[in-house]
């Protein structure tokens, strides 16, 4: 139930800040985002898999953590990466 490492590598070069940015929030953020798209999904068809939902509630704290610490820094960039991801708030 994760990404594919091609995908993952999709994702770093597209969030990335620089060249070989692998640990930015924005890259962090898409990561996560990606892979709870991909629970998301899953739960569609496996209703009654509360394990995997539990490892989903800690991917959407952490995503939301990394947020506020993006929204805190840099609001600017913060409203990008939710834009171009097309996350609420």
């Amino acid at each position: 139930m994760s990404i594919t490492p091609e995908e993952k590598a999709r994702l770093m070069k597209e969030y990335a800040t620089k060249e070989g940015d692998t640990g930015s929030p924005e890259v962090q953020v898409a990561i996560l985002t990606s892979r709870i798209s991909t629970l998301t999904e899953h739960f569609k068809t496996h209703k009654k898999d509360n394990h995997s939902r539990r490892g989903l509630l800690k991917l959407v704290a952490q995503r939301r953590k990394l947020l506020d610490y993006t929204k805190a820094k840099d609001e600017a960039r913060y409203q990008d990466l939710i834009k171009r991801l097309g996350i609420r708030r």
